[in-house]
């Protein structure tokens, strides 16, 4: 039995992952199934479960038990884990996010359809239900948003003896309710904590309203710069939410306010980079990911046009001076380069709520300051390889000068755009990159081909 337990284990190893899930699904092999996503993990079983057909895909999620699928489902993306959900029956959905945490919850099905929405949580406990709706009316970046309905709180006039009975009681401990007992009054009004250690050591006929510590909690509608802020003050692992009543809603742990920074900074850079719409990955229809690029790539058509049409007026000025074609690129990318750095760091504070979409002219002037002394220390820089090359001091002027305004152009749009669409309700990650790519090129070309035409007797001289 055991020889063929291990034939079994090396042909799995010699087998693609999804040729195993497969295989294991079809023989409705529930155990060696679980062995065997535990022992690939997450990561490698996601990988092999986007390259199944739909109905092999719905086959390995239904033989597995509804608490292994969940601890999978949980583990991915919430968009990618709600189109796995969506193609299973509303029972079988149901059964896996049941087991499942419940901010993953409202997670996985804030991203389904409405009407998929809608079936699954008819066929989940209304209690359940209603806290995945209650939930999912909060903003995803806020308290409400991030925080789990599973916690742990006494009422004030429960004695520790009660308090730990009812502890040990409990079937399954899940370790993301920590190390926490929280304290409340009969209307429901947090009034403090208890740590377990502290619980364990008191005397057990005591109120625990006698042994609990003051508690410090975020408003449900604290953003996630604010609970950033938090975390950064204080080494607690989670904080409890309160309404404005102060009754304890919920808990925000740290982990998921740093995960929530993370997805947040990737989405940025995705829409930065024209993915739009979401976390794409290959596996989606052809023509939802075809369509989600080309409006970006569309717009920049348009915008590089507008570019190239300032070449087109410098036509005579090029031709009589080829090196700056040499210069042209290198005067326009270094600029964005430079604009690009103030778009992140204005991305960032706003974030983190450091600035405010109104504040436009201070983050200018902080930014002309940099845009200053960076623009004269590349302008020098650039000149200088231009006379080394072509030994005219008058194209090291052009290239040097126009490099060094257009660095502070670049500064100024970069530091400053990000807000003005902000204070617009545009996505300034979408819009912002277009926009500073356009103006430098435009402002980048033009510098450098104006001054050449005003200085062109200079250059031209043999």
């Amino acid at each position: 039995m055991e020889q063929k337990a291990q034939q079994e284990t090396q042909q799995n190893r010699e087998q693609k992952p999804r040729d195993v899930l497969r295989s294991l699904a079809n023989a409705d092999d529930a155990e060696r199934l679980r062995e065997y996503v535990k022992s690939i993990g997450v990561n490698e079983t996601f990988s092999a479960i986007l390259r199944l057909s739909v109905d092999d895909r719905e086959k390995v999620l239904t033989t597995l038990s509804a608490e292994d699928a969940a601890d999978f489902i949980e583990e991915i993306p919430n968009q990618h884990a709600a189109e796995m959900i969506q193609k299973l029956s509303a029972v079988d959905a149901a059964s896996i996010l049941n087991e499942m945490e419940s901010n993953d919850q409202a997670g996985v099905i804030g991203e389904l359809k409405a009407a998929s929405a809608k079936a699954v949580l008819a066929e989940m406990p209304p209690e359940a239900a209603a806290n995945v709706e209650r939930l999912n009316r909060y903003d995803s970046d806020s308290a409400g948003g991030l925080m789990m309905s599973e916690f742990i709180a006494y009422n004030e006039d429960t004695t520790a003896a009660e308090v730990i009975a009812g502890l040990s009681e409990r079937e399954k401990q899940p370790s993301s309710l920590g190390m926490y007992v929280y304290v409340t009054s009969r209307s429901g009004k947090l009034t403090g904590v208890v740590e377990l250690h502290s619980l364990v050591l008191s005397n057990h006929s005591s109120p625990i309203a006698f042994i609990c510590k003051p508690c410090l909690s975020v408003a449900e509608d604290a953003p996630l710069s604010e609970l950033d802020e938090f975390f950064d003050r204080y080494a607690f692992l989670a904080v409890p939410v309160v309404d404005r009543h102060d009754r304890l809603l919920g808990v925000v742990h740290r982990q998921h306010v740093a995960e929530a920074l993370a997805d947040n900074a990737a989405a940025t850079y995705r829409k930065s980079q024209g993915i739009i719409g979401g976390d794409e990955i290959r596996s989606q229809p052809l023509l939802l990911r075809s369509g989600r690029r080309v409006s970006w790539l569309s717009l920049n058509i348009v915008l590089n046009i507008i570019s190239a049409s300032v070449i087109a007026l410098y036509q005579d000025t090029l031709s009589a001076v080829i090196a700056l074609v040499v210069f042209l690129p290198i005067v326009s990318d270094m600029s964005g380069c430079s604009g690009n750095q103030a778009v992140a760091v204005s991305m960032r504070e706003l974030a983190l709520g450091i600035i405010k979409p109104y504040e436009i002219m201070r983050v200018w002037l902080k930014e002309v300051t940099v845009g200053c002394i960076n623009g004269v220390i590349l302008g020098i820089l650039l000149a200088g390889v231009a006379m080394l090359w072509k030994g005219n001091p008058w194209l090291g002027l052009v290239v040097g000068v126009a490099l060094a305004v257009n660095t502070v152009i670049a500064v100024s749009i970069g530091g400053t755009v990000p807000l003005i669409l902000k204070r617009m309700g545009k996505d300034p990650a979408v819009a912002s990159g277009p926009i500073l790519t356009t103006v430098t090129d435009m402002c980048g070309f033009f510098l450098i081909l104006s001054l050449a035409a005003l200085m062109l007797p200079h250059l031209t001289v043999s």
